[in-house]
């Protein structure tokens, strides 16, 4: 099509956008996310130099939570092929001036955000822990909570088992009032309840999907309500999850067919989860939004205290 300068928007890991760059010299530039790596020519911290090449590639890649900004200068020759890539992240401290124009609109438009944010929607006994290093490898008192809420929410549909990534849990709650804000900084992502029927044999693969990125802190990570799964992350990925039981402590039989319900973003295949997207059965996607899921379910139960209950173990 005459196009010569192809760039890629990642968010796949840098060892993800290394290996894309050694199979694919056609892509001029990489700019990658997700394992929030910092690369650097300056940092004695840096995991390797921005950009980083692989043959005329360049990857870059500015760690995260907008501490820098990546700024990156190319050359390309007539024929779309990099001759020069520099570039340094530059750090966003004092240092660099707020634009006063930016800054004032933005207080405006947060005005009637705040006072959704702000609203109080629900009273917990005590802090509820959602912190990412628990809910991406364990157990977590949040992963309980939204599990729970999607469960509850569905259980007159005949779903007996929910399943939640660990990863779409942002945040934790403090202790007392919870608003509206705390609950989307939790669930930023507008996700809507989705339901659907699976096999057993469907269900323990979607949690071996579930369990074969941990040491890597993926967020595909499981949490579950109506389900209790025991895990060995010795054995290699695959073949990890070691048993698997219902409510009533019975083991899931391969052949039975099970209301699941999760998050759309799941149920469409992401960070993995194929298996949802083409084993479910009868599968509907627009429940309600995930973070109503919650507020509801809190509500409904009164001052909320957060709980482990052994429902995930490792072996």
């Amino acid at each position: 099509m005459g196009i010569n300068k192809i760039i890629v928007l990642s968010h796949s890991g840098y060892g993800v956008d290394l290996v894309v760059a050694a199979a694919n010299p056609s892509v001029d530039i990489i700019v990658g996310g997700h394992t929030n790596t910092y690369l650097s020519n300056e940092s004695d911290r840096a995991e390797g130099p921005y950009p980083t090449m692989v043959g005329t590639t360049a990857i870059v890649s500015a760690y995260a939570y907008g501490k820098f900004l990546g700024e990156l200068n190319v050359t390309f020759d007539d024929s779309g092929v990099i001759t020069e890539a520099t570039g340094e992240p530059i750090i966003m401290d004092g240092g660099v001036n707020e634009d006063e124009a930016a800054v004032a609109r933005i207080a405006e438009l947060a005005v009637p955000l705040d006072e959704i944010r702000n609203s109080v929607v629900a009273q917990t006994t005590e802090a509820i822990d959602g912190d990412r290093s628990n809910c991406r490898a364990r157990e977590c008192q949040m992963g309980n909570l939204v599990a729970d809420a999607m469960l509850d929410r569905v259980a007159d549909q005949g779903v007996t088992i929910a399943i939640q990534n660990g990863g779409g849990l942002r945040a934790s709650i403090d202790a007392g009032p919870v608003t509206m804000g705390e609950v989307l900084t939790v669930l930023p992502f507008q996700n809507t309840l989705a339901t659907f029927q699976m096999t057993g044999a469907n269900v323990i693969a979607t949690l071996e999907n579930g369990v074969s990125q941990v040491e890597e802190g993926a967020g595909r990570f499981p949490q579950v309500a109506g389900i209790r799964f025991e895990w060995d992350a010795a054995a290699e990925p695959g073949s990890r999850i070691v048993e698997v039981t219902l409510a009533d402590g019975s083991a899931i039989d391969p052949e039975a067919v099970y209301g699941v319900v999760t998050n759309n973003f799941m149920r469409s295949g992401g960070d993995g989860y194929s298996v949802m997207e083409t084993e479910g059965m009868n599968a509907y996607d627009y429940g309600p939004g995930l973070e109503i899921v919650v507020v509801d379910y809190m509500l409904a139960h009164g001052d909320y205290t957060p709980y482990l209950d052994g429902r995930i173990s490792e072996k």
